[in-house]
């Protein structure tokens, strides 16, 4: 007998609201157990499990081990899963476009302009505009500031030009990499390595701790530190699920959560640097420093997204964020 979809989260979220003395809550992510948020959900699962007294389990499945990055929204949504930490870029396609806000390129200096956004009324803004889609939005975590690989070098914006290089799902990010005469291939996390390695896609876009930790420094010959782009995650629950906990156990883990968002906000940039340091050691990969006349050649390059990207995320909340950074890029 099929038990579809819908019916077998349905009946996982029954259970994990506690047939008995603990609750379960499964946190799924796509990436390796051993990157910031890897680490940051394990932190989580055992500072839930010490306030409240074991009666809360968090089981954490790293790498896609339940769903793919394009299935774990869906998933939540339906109660298959209790948490995630789905990267900004994923509720663009969800209908919530404001997301997209972080994905444009050059938005921030430096993680001091993106904590203006990411911990004050503008994050909690958007994290809000979640909850008529079920979901219920707990935090923000920092992986990282995004770079580009490729296995020729990548110094001018002309380098860009006639390559593929794989992005998440953004409009936004499409119209980044086209900016420099780049193709954007849309194309799920866990299938980035092999296609790198058998050349369906040049290059790609990450956090070095994510580019190390998926091993594509060995299947990528260049990578140039440009931190052009800010990759995040919100840490999202099933608004059902959530709502629907006794008060105190709420509160307890609304705690956790918070002392797991500065821990994985604190390890994010070690976690990067380190994995810099190893991509280097392993010299596999050529890591190039851009000066500072070819950083600003691209974000001159890259500009014009934020014009032509307005309509789509909404001119409202781009002047939000350029409010709280101070970032113009007519000026540029």
């Amino acid at each position: 007998m099929k038990v579809s979809k819908l019916m077998l989260g349905l009946l996982l979220s029954c259970a994990a609201l506690g047939i008995g003395a603990q609750t379960i809550i499964k946190f799924s992510h796509v990436v390796a157990a051993d990157t910031p948020k890897g680490k940051a959900a394990e932190f989580f699962a055992r500072k839930a499990a010490e306030l409240t007294h074991g009666k809360v389990k968090v089981e954490v499945y790293a790498n896609s081990a339940l769903y793919k990055d394009k299935e774990e929204v869906e998933a939540l949504q339906i109660g298959a899963v209790q948490m995630l930490a789905p990267s900004l870029a994923k509720f663009g396609p969800l209908g919530v476009k404001e997301f997209e806000a972080f994905d444009f390129p050059f938005m921030f200096d430096d993680t001091a302009e993106l904590h203006l956004i990411t911990q004050g009324p503008v994050g909690a803004s958007l994290l809000a505009k979640l909850e008529p889609k079920g979901i219920k939005g707990l935090a923000y975590w920092d992986n990282g500031f995004k770079s580009f690989s490729a296995n020729t070098p990548l110094k001018m914006p002309a380098d860009y030009k006639g390559k593929k290089f794989r992005i998440q799902s953004s409009k936004v990010l499409e119209e980044q990499i086209r900016s420099v005469g780049g193709i954007p291939q849309v194309m799920a996390f866990s299938e980035v390595y092999q296609a790198l390695q058998t050349g369906v896609v040049d290059g790609t876009e990450n956090p070095i701790s994510n580019f190390y930790t998926q091993k594509m420094h060995e299947v990528q010959k260049h990578l140039s530190i440009t931190n052009h782009g800010y990759l995040g995650y919100a840490v999202i629950v099933n608004k059902k699920f959530w709502d629907g906990l006794p008060t105190d156990l709420r509160g307890q883990l609304e705690q956790a959560m918070k002392e797991a968002t500065v821990y994985a906000n604190k390890i994010a940039q070690e976690e990067n640097d380190q994995a810099l340091a190893g991509v280097r050691k392993s010299g596999k990969t050529i890591v190039y420093e851009p000066t500072k006349e070819e950083r600003l050649a691209l974000k001159k390059a890259m500009a014009p997204v934020h014009i032509k990207m307005t309509d789509r995320v909404g001119k409202e909340t781009l002047q939000q964020f350029y409010k709280a950074t101070g970032f113009d890029p007519t000026k540029l």
